[in-house]
């Protein structure tokens, strides 16, 4: 399983390479990054990228060993060969970014309250209401399971390389 920090490194570097600017520093766009990346790939590789478990928060998933990481502990990277990722982990992340990366913090707050892990960790809560169930994997991969899976490479969802001539 890939370092949670690194996961988060490689989210930062993908997106300017990808946009062309600097990231935004937003704790809470980096949340729900995360949170996608983590569905994306149980999606594509039936398996988690990282260990950790995301939090229902009233504002969606939330690792809180990552809380502050933007303010305390990232590093630009330097070298990405020194990050421990496998080619897939980063073919994961890029998917994520080609399709996340460009929507403001709050509308991605707004996609993963459509998740049924996250609305399950909720139950008994009001709207609003400060919460930390754990969000449980096995709720994470019921979600993957309904998402269309994309390809960044080849600008197409994987379903339509059946599509496709040989």
């Amino acid at each position: 399983m890939a370092n949670m920090y690194d996961v988060a490194r490689y989210i930062i570097l993908a997106y300017e390479r990808q946009t062309g600017t600097r990231y935004e520093n937003s704790e809470l766009k980096l949340q729900k990054l995360m949170y996608l990346t983590q569905r994306e790939s149980l999606a594509l590789t039936g398996k988690a990228m990282f260990k950790e478990n995301f939090e229902g928060w009233k504002y969606g998933p939330v690792l809180t060993e990552l809380r502050h990481f933007l303010e305390e502990d990232y590093v630009p990277i330097v070298n990405e060969d020194k990050l421990d990722l496998t080619e897939d982990d980063k073919y994961v992340i890029n998917n994520v970014i080609s399709q996340y990366g460009m929507y403001e913090p709050w509308y991605l707050a707004e996609l993963t309250h459509k998740e049924s892990s996250w609305q399950k960790s909720r139950q008994g809560l009001k709207e609003g209401e400060y919460g930390d169930k754990i969000i449980e994997i096995d709720d994470i991969k019921e979600d993957a399971k309904k998402i269309r899976p994309y390809d960044y490479i080849f600008d197409m969802y994987v379903d339509e390389f059946e599509d496709c001539d040989e």
